[in-house]
């Protein structure tokens, strides 16, 4: 009777380590074959040279086979790699293959850091302590991102270790007109359940602006996979900030219920992307700030749900800013190639940036955007990814 049982033990932990061990091998060889679905990038032929430093490619990796291709120009974000419905890893941001590409002034911020100001200052200038401030005007009559250089073409220096990527650049006093030396730090880390965190720290010698955010342009389908247009989209904001004719916030705080800006439940951003709204218009579609929730717990506030409609990607975005840009990448015209062969095409990608609202220097009724002496500047956004498998 023993014996007996023994030899029946022995059979089960004979079959449960056989039916463990191709599971798991299995599970490695999806991994490599789903490799095969995106461009994996190569650090010799990413890396060049500008202004005489060296730029370079670095990468976060997880257990399940996630990478976040990262580079120290610009601190961008280069490519998001996540899997999909079918366990197919996926590059869901814009970029390119190489460095230099990003050396371009047709290039749309793709992947950057934007600052010392993200977003628009109206004609190019504010006040701070009876002081007028001129910064470099780049887009109609009004400063964008910063400037024509700002830092998304700036070698940030680089520290690598075990919780992520740590970027830090100073941004000289007066560089396209903003005040202080700012000193910008900007961390990256990829946990193991597809989380994608981006922390930002500022500080400054002289009284001055900040707002920090990251520009990727998301595709959940994938790179170069069609228009986002039957992406669906849940914004946690009831408000948005309406803009002028430049795409400057008029000041007003505009409830989004029974308007084409309505995203308080989920649906496809195209169904009303085309309405006959004066807003659509000025911004050839949605280039809006919307006005975020209060987190109920006084922590992230929960920003955005995006959803692939063929890869079943989902991205759930949380933040501790007061608003986000939502843009539906209206102004993408076939004018770079990206890292899969493919161009920037009319609304291939969209951008949803945590941010502080446009124009905040002039307008007092917005949340402060001022960094004083002594003070730090801290923000962060989550990122995190996961699947509809019913999609």
């Amino acid at each position: 009777m023993i014996n007996k049982l023994y030899v029946g033990l022995w059979i089960v932990l004979l079959c449960t380590s056989s039916c463990q061990a191709p599971r798991e091998g299995e599970k490695k060889m999806q991994v490599e074959e789903s490799r095969k679905q995106y461009v994996q990038l190569d650090s010799a032929r990413f890396g060049t040279e500008i202004d005489g430093q060296a730029v370079k490619l670095y990468t976060l990796t997880n257990k399940q086979g996630s990478v976040a291709y990262l580079t120290n120009f610009g601190a961008r974000l280069v490519g998001l790699v996540v899997p999909d419905k079918h366990n197919t890893l996926t590059d869901v941001v814009l970029g390119f293959d190489n460095a230099s590409a990003y050396n371009n002034s047709e290039e749309p911020f793709f992947g950057t850091i934007v600052g010392p100001f993200g977003n628009r200052i109206a004609n190019g200038r504010f006040t701070l302590e009876d002081k007028e401030y001129r910064t470099v005007v780049n887009n109609g009559p009004n400063t964008l991102h910063g400037g024509f250089k700002g830092v998304h073409f700036a070698i940030w220096d680089v520290h690598q270790d075990e919780q992520g990527v740590l970027f830090s650049y100073l941004l000289p006093h007066l560089q396209e007109g903003f005040p202080g030396n700012i000193e910008m730090k900007v961390r990256y880390t990829l946990d193991e359940d597809n989380t994608l965190t981006i922390s930002y720290e500022a500080t400054t010698d002289k009284k001055t602006v900040i707002n920090l955010t990251n520009h990727a342009y998301f595709n959940l389908n994938g790179e170069g996979k069609g228009t986002i247009l039957d992406h669906e989209l849940q914004l946690y904001a009831e408000g948005f900030t309406p803009v002028d004719s430049t795409l400057i916030p008029t000041g007003e705080i505009m409830p989004v219920k029974n308007t084409a800006f309505d995203f308080t439940k989920m649906k496809t951003i195209g169904r009303d992307i085309a309405a006959d709204d004066e807003q659509l218009r000025y911004g050839r579609g949605y280039d809006h700030n919307f006005v975020l929730k209060e987190a109920k717990d006084g922590g992230l506030r929960h920003a955005a749900t995006l959803k692939g409609d063929v890869s079943g990607i989902i991205m759930d975005l949380y933040t501790e800013e007061p608003g986000l840009q939502f843009y539906s990448g209206n102004f993408m015209a076939d004018k770079v190639t990206l890292k899969g062969g493919e161009t920037d095409s009319f609304r291939t990608g969209l951008c949803l940036e945590p941010q502080h609202f446009p124009d905040s220097p002039n307008q007092k009724s917005f949340p402060s955007v001022i960094l004083n002496p002594g003070d730090k500047y801290t923000t962060k956004s989550v990122y995190r990814f996961s699947v509809d498998n019913n999609k």
